[in-house]
């Protein structure tokens, strides 16, 4: 069941329209900064895709490695903190059985086969480098591939005054994508961090963030929100 959970991730869509690269756009910079009202929004750092063992573990660690996505992931993570940023989680998981997921094609079939993100079990679990700290707050309910979709998110971003988002997370091209587009979509200022993601393949991450990511967000690296992070706070 590994493997062809590994497979369904694995597989490449052929492409419908031409590609095309869209330049940062307009987005979060130094002189709109105010931490209060900025969210880093982590996706799915449970131990099936983070950890040694995880079912989702193989496909995505070259990735990982690639990108040194976890040890950007936590220095972006200390440093929101310290400014005062909201660490949002979004954990996905499902119920034994997987009947929340009835489709018999792509991802979420992949899923249910593989029997992976079972709520309750270690897999499902997020990571312990990753695990929230005081003041986090970890969002239920996540059965699909939007962070929005099937939860709160947006309730909880928008009581504690968010309006400047930060993705991070897995994957890449899948529930960061759809994350991001949704968010860009809702009104918020979305930023995405180019080297806290990872996705099934090197390619496809590298493809997703040169064509798609700079049509929805403002693409940057860690080291550059972290640096945004230490600009003096606006009043």
């Amino acid at each position: 069941m590994k493997l062809a959970l590994v497979a369904i991730l694995g597989a490449t869509l052929p492409v419908a329209v031409k590609a095309f690269t869209v330049l940062r756009p307009f987005g979060l910079s130094r002189s709109q900064l105010k931490a209060t009202d900025t969210a880093i929004v982590c996706i799915e750092y449970q131990n099936e895709f983070t950890t040694e063992g995880g079912k989702l573990h193989d496909a995505v660690k070259d990735c990982m490695a690639s990108t040194n996505m976890m040890d950007n992931t936590l220095k972006t993570v200390k440093s929101a903190r310290e400014a005062g940023a909201k660490i949002v989680h979004v954990p996905i998981s499902f119920a034994k059985g997987h009947g929340a997921i009835s489709g018999s094609y792509g991802i979420l079939a992949g899923v249910k086969e593989g029997l992976a993100f079972e709520a309750e079990s270690w897999g499902a679990e997020i990571c312990d480098e990753m695990a929230p700290a005081d003041g986090d707050i970890v969002v239920g309910g996540k059965t699909g591939l939007c962070g929005f979709a099937s939860t709160n998110l947006d309730m909880v971003l928008r009581q504690n005054g968010i309006t400047k988002i930060a993705l991070c997370g897995f994957l890449t091209n899948c529930c960061v994508e759809s994350s991001m587009r949704s968010a860009y979509e809702l009104g918020y200022d979305v930023t995405t961090l180019t080297d806290c993601v990872a996705a099934t393949s090197i390619e496809a991450q590298d493809a997703t963030i040169e064509h798609n990511f700079g049509m929805f967000s403002n693409p940057m690296s860690s080291s550059e929100f972290i640096e945004t992070m230490k600009v003096p706070q606006i009043a």
